[in-house]
């Protein structure tokens, strides 16, 4: 809900379910910021003066604003909004260059609107909802005359309030926007800690915690894409806070481009946060009447710690950003032909791995990188979006259909934003490549990136992919894009505006995605770049799932996984099962322990099945038909994170509570610790659960000569008797099976059967067996 309470100067309130967001007009005319946290009580302006800066003298060696208010400096006040030249020295929100060179900017109140509804922005995806209010301020600078218009959405349920803004040129001249943040939020205190998601290829989201007590932290991207470096969703929150209780607050952006998230703290100890595209090389020429759309922004809070905000930005991602015929609809169990194959493949070698995967209960069937072109390797091909005959005689509209004929939907990979210079799309137009004439490129991948700030690229790249994807029975389609930005100059802009070339490009990778989403909307789009290097909330707008990382180790998945948690969805995170050793770390881990992993998401398979031993192509048929016992509330039930250490715990459940399940992962033996138990999270608290987990499985092997202790003859380890008495011995494994209220499994835990702790093994399963990298599954079901 939004008020505007009237009284000297207007004020406004945004009320969500639990929380509350207040600011005020100034006698001066800026928006000064006064609260966002837990849910207060404001029934009229009067009750908002409590929570008002006092001033009664002007502060040595700072700026007074006008000689009317000498007590009043911009440095020292919480605002909603900021510009350099007025005595404010933090990190602005906009900076404009007027066409006299000047660049100071005043921006004060002028008018507001409160609309029902929620209108798409013009040149950029947003969120949506039926029942969304919005608060829209505008606001004029004083200086020059432009127009600032700051907007406020409420969405009430999910406890988050989104922000955005536009800058107009209702100047008499053309001017240069240098910076144009989406949020800015001012707190009255300093030390706070900033969460950020770091990370590189195949070690995506690795969460760093920073207080912030002087200064200035920087988590930005400036590789073109929202970047595996650092993405864009930030936490802030205060001394105390952890996974179940303390303030935090969560900031995304709705953008794919290069982001930019500070926190400074000034001299007098307040905090400021800014979020939006990143000002570095950025700047755009602004005729009069021409105006600029920031992306926008997500903001939330909750008391209840880490825990708390995550289900604040799940639900809201899952409700208001996913959208289409796939943001609720169960995702397929895949198999992907990449690291089965990698390049080499055909049309026979994919219709066998496909009745593979059929055998073991796959619903979908993914034809990777290779197909076209003369791709045999990454260095060539890259444009040349038409069928290798040599691969595949009868085209993808016939491998289609045999794979149909298996019984398996079809899916297939394209990577539309890049080029090879050896292909015959680079050599009939290399001024479409991003790239400065004349000048050695330095490559990533082997390719260059198309120049999307064109929009005739964008509409040759647009037919050319729906002649592919409407070639044959394609249900599914893996986008990739596999570098980062280099030499940045677009042949299609003027040298004065090269400043605006990764905007461009952005807008134009989401007119090429909007295009193919609504011609196609059948088809499920999964989005990938390196793996996470663009997993953001502007992508998600398109593609209702995202490729988390080209690292599918379990271990490396832990952190990765756990990591998107805090900020997104398990619905929007692509886990697949691969072969050992792992090709990314040439870790093995048992395949029970990569199947917990990768099921806590939108689980698929990476393998080559048929080189694959008869055990773990059982294990796997297994595996998937656990997974279809739990898939909507695997994909769509509510996680929560518990231990994270040496032990990793995981729950999700399911949005009626009627289901759960929970993961156990021991990275390392530790030993003579035989105690470890399960907590459960967010169940019903009255509701009575059967709490179970399947037998584990246990190889006599396991042992070693240990065996020697419990058979009258001698057994050589690995010897012929030791392999003879492992395949006709089969010791029970641990089995949980218990009836509990939810209250219990939150408040009380299980305690899980006893580690082996060198002693005291028997063969009743009576004793745990965790090895390294062992992981189990526990599954609680309303009795």
């Amino acid at each position: 809900m939004i008020r505007k309470l009237n009284g000297d100067y207007p004020a406004f309130v945004l009320d969500t379910k639990n929380t509350s967001y207040a600011f005020k007009v100034m006698e001066t005319g800026q928006l000064e910021h006064l609260y966002y946290g837990a849910k207060i009580t404001v029934n009229e302006a009067s009750d908002l003066e409590a929570l008002s800066e006092k001033r009664a003298f002007q502060q040595g060696n700072s700026i007074a604003y006008d000689q009317e208010h000498l007590s009043f400096t911009l440095e020292d006040v919480c605002l909603e909004t900021s510009g350099y030249g007025k005595g404010d020295i933090r990190e602005p929100f906009v900076e404009v260059v007027a066409a006299d060179g000047s660049a100071t900017t005043d921006f004060v109140y002028d008018s507001d609107e409160i609309k029902k509804g929620k209108e798409e922005l013009k040149t950029l995806p947003s969120s949506f909802g039926d029942n969304v209010e919005g608060l829209h301020v505008t606001l004029k600078d004083k200086n020059n005359g432009y127009t600032l218009v700051l907007s406020y959405f409420v969405y009430e349920e999910e406890d988050v309030i989104t922000r955005c803004a536009k800058f107009v040129n209702t100047s008499s001249a053309t001017v240069q926007l240098k910076r144009l943040m989406s949020t800015q939020i001012d707190y009255n205190e300093a030390g706070l800690t900033v969460s950020t998601f770091r990370g590189a290829w195949i070690k995506e989201m690795q969460m760093v915690d920073t207080v912030v007590k002087a200064g200035k932290f920087v988590n930005s991207s400036f590789t073109g894409s929202s970047s595996n470096r650092a993405n864009p969703f930030i936490m802030i929150s205060r001394p105390g806070t952890a996974e179940h209780q303390g303030d935090c607050y969560g900031f995304n952006l709705v953008y794919s481009g290069n982001h930019y998230e500070a926190v400074e703290v000034n001299a007098y100890d307040k905090t400021r946060v800014v979020c939006g595209i990143n000002p570095t090389q950025f700047s755009f020429n602004l005729k009069p009447n021409d105006e600029f759309e920031a992306p926008e922004s997500v903001m939330t809070f909750s008391k209840e710690g880490h825990n708390g905000m995550s289900q604040n930005m799940h639900e809201f991602v899952n409700n208001h950003i996913v959208r289409g015929e796939w943001s609720k609809k169960a995702r397929p169990v895949l198999l992907n032909s990449w690291e089965a194959n990698y390049f080499d493949i055909n049309e026979s070698k994919l219709v066998a791995l496909a009745k593979k995967g059929k055998e073991v209960g796959v619903e979908l069937f993914v034809m990777d990188d290779g197909w076209f072109g003369e791709r045999n390797d990454d260095k060539r091909a890259l444009g040349d979006w038409f069928v290798n005959t040599k691969k595949l005689p009868r085209g993808v509209k016939g491998l289609a259909e045999k794979i149909n004929a298996v019984g398996l939907d079809f899916g297939i990979w394209i990577e539309p934003e890049m080029v090879n210079v050896d292909s015959k799309l680079y050599r009939a137009h290399p001024e479409w490549s991003i790239e400065i004439p004349g000048k050695a490129h330095s490559e990533g991948r082997n390719q260059r990136i198309l120049d999307f700030a064109n929009p005739e690229v964008v509409d040759y790249i647009t037919k050319a992919m729906c002649e592919v994807i409407s070639s044959a029975n394609i249900a599914y389609v893996k986008w990739d894009m596999n570098r980062i930005f280099s030499d940045v100059y677009s042949q299609h802009l003027a040298a004065d505006a090269q400043g605006e070339v990764f905007h461009r490009y952005i807008m134009g990778f989401y007119q090429l995605a909007k295009a193919l989403t609504e011609r196609f909307p059948h088809v499920l789009f999964e989005g990938c770049a390196s793996g996470g290097n663009r997993f953001d909330l502007g992508a998600l707008c398109y593609f209702p799932q995202i490729w988390a990382s080209d690292d599918t180790d379990a271990i490396a998945r832990l952190s990765i996984q756990n990591g998107y948690s805090y900020g997104y969805p398990m619905s929007c995170v692509s886990a697949h099962v691969s072969n050992v050793p792992n090709h990314q770390t040439l870790r093995r881990v048992p395949i029970d322990s990569r199947f917990a992993v990768a099921s806590f998401g939108v689980l698929g398979y990476e393998c080559n099945l048929s080189d694959m031993k008869k055990e773990d192509l059982t294990a796997i048929k297994s595996q998937i038909e656990i997974y279809k016992k739990f898939r909507e509330c695997m994909q769509f039930g509510n996680f929560y994170r518990g231990k994270f250490g040496n032990v990793v715990e995981w729950t999700v459940v399911s949005k009626d509570k009627k289901q759960a399940v929970g993961m156990i992962f021991q990275k390392e033996v530790q030993p003579n610790k035989p105690f470890l138990d399960y907590h459960a999270y967010g169940l019903d608290p009255l509701k009575k659960y059967h709490f179970y987990s399947n037998e584990s499985k246990v190889s006599i092997k396991t042992f070693g000569d240990l065996i020697n202790g419990a058979v009258p003859v001698h057994v050589k380890q690995d010897g012929f008797l030791h392999n003879l008495i492992d395949k006709f011995v089969t010791p029970k494994g641990d089995k949980e099976d218990y009836e509990a209220y939810g209250n219990a499994l939150m408040n009380a835990g299980v305690g899980l059967k006893p580690a082996f702790a060198s002693t005291g093994f028997d063969m009743e399963g009576n004793v745990r067996i965790m090895k390294d990298h062992n992981a189990r599954l526990y599954f609680m079901e309303e009795v």
